[in-house]
């Protein structure tokens, strides 16, 4: 049966549409909607089916597919907007290690993502692809005393097998220092069918305190079988967290935000962080002025409880921790 389930989740994968084309077709744009798509976008489109039956037929302003779609305005470059946003370069330890909080390391699992999001800061990102496994970076956890939480991102470090991942949490559970590893995906969103029966017994034996935060935008994109999917994780005592990038045209209406928001804490998913855009090249028409996340937040307070409200905040390279913007 596990085998059974590994095989669904990559036979899903594969249906992942990565054709402009195909994709055009499967939501029947018109000939002046396919004018405004990057033909050979230097950062590909991959889009899972699941999410792509969601979209609003030939709609480019359908908040699902503005995420993902590739379009001409993306070619804008403008001199604030940079390949490195975040300062990743600056924190590289090694290939796959960034260490840029106290206390905390992120390590950079994969480049494989379950789809490529247009706002990711991460989308010029030069991975470390020459060398397979992890071994100079666990060599680095292990000798630095100082860390005590181990982030698994990338990428997105559900794109790796299961027997990967087993082998990555054992090695870190083996350091005494370390006391919590935490998960960074956003594949149950768009392949729910990934949490599978072995990575919830994998999830269940670690030794360590596991937190798993998702990254969901949008309303539409929590539906019953990613909440279902999402539970069987909850249901294993581990703490389930969301952050949000605020997206213009995605979810910058009150009205949005406040429909997420209360998705998720139906579903016992709190609201961690809602990002800033951070300004990675190619993602300008995303982008809002903090005056909107700002009156969102204030609105948002006055109206729903303490813990369904995300902190609103921006990542300045350079800096100790996430700032934030109030």
């Amino acid at each position: 049966m596990i085998q059974e389930n590994i095989a669904l989740w990559r036979q899903v994968q594969r249906k992942n549409f990565t054709d402009w084309k195909k994709l055009a077709q499967f939501l029947d744009f018109s000939e002046e909607n396919e004018k405004r798509i990057v033909d050979v976008a230097q950062f590909p489109l991959n889009l899972p089916y699941r999410l792509a039956e969601k979209i609003q037929k030939n709609d480019l302003s359908d908040p699902i597919l503005r995420q993902f779609l590739p379009i001409t305005d993306e070619l804008v470059l403008k001199d604030d907007f940079i390949l490195d946003p975040v300062g990743d370069q600056q924190a590289r330890k090694s290939g796959k290690l960034l260490h840029k909080y106290q206390g905390r390391a992120l390590l950079v699992t994969t480049s494989a993502c379950a789809m490529h999001c247009r706002y990711c800061f991460r989308r010029n990102f030069t991975y470390e692809t020459n060398k397979k496994g992890y071994q100079d970076e666990l060599a680095a956890i292990s000798r630095d005393t100082s860390i005590k939480e181990i982030i698994l991102s990338g990428g997105d470090p559900l794109s790796l097998s299961n027997s990967s991942l087993s082998d990555l949490i054992h090695e870190l559970s083996k350091m005494d220092h370390i006391d919590k590893i935490r998960f960074h995906s956003r594949f149950p969103i768009g392949i729910p069918e990934r949490i599978d029966e072995e990575l919830l017994t994998i999830l269940a034996h670690c030794p360590k305190q596991v937190i798993f935060v998702i990254h969901c935008n949008h309303p539409k994109e929590l539906d019953e079988d990613v909440c279902l999917s999402l539970k069987k994780i909850q249901r294993l005592g581990i703490p389930m967290l969301n952050q949000s990038v605020l997206l213009k045209g995605v979810n910058d209406q009150i009205f949005t935000m406040k429909d997420l928001l209360e998705k998720l804490s139906n579903h016992g998913i709190i609201p961690y962080y809602l990002h800033q855009l951070d300004r990675a090249q190619g993602t300008s028409h995303f982008e809002t002025s903090e005056d909107v996340g700002t009156n969102m937040i204030k609105q948002l307070t006055k109206e729903m409880p303490g813990y369904s409200i995300p902190k609103f905040v921006k990542e300045i390279a350079g800096m100790p921790s996430k700032t934030p913007i109030m």
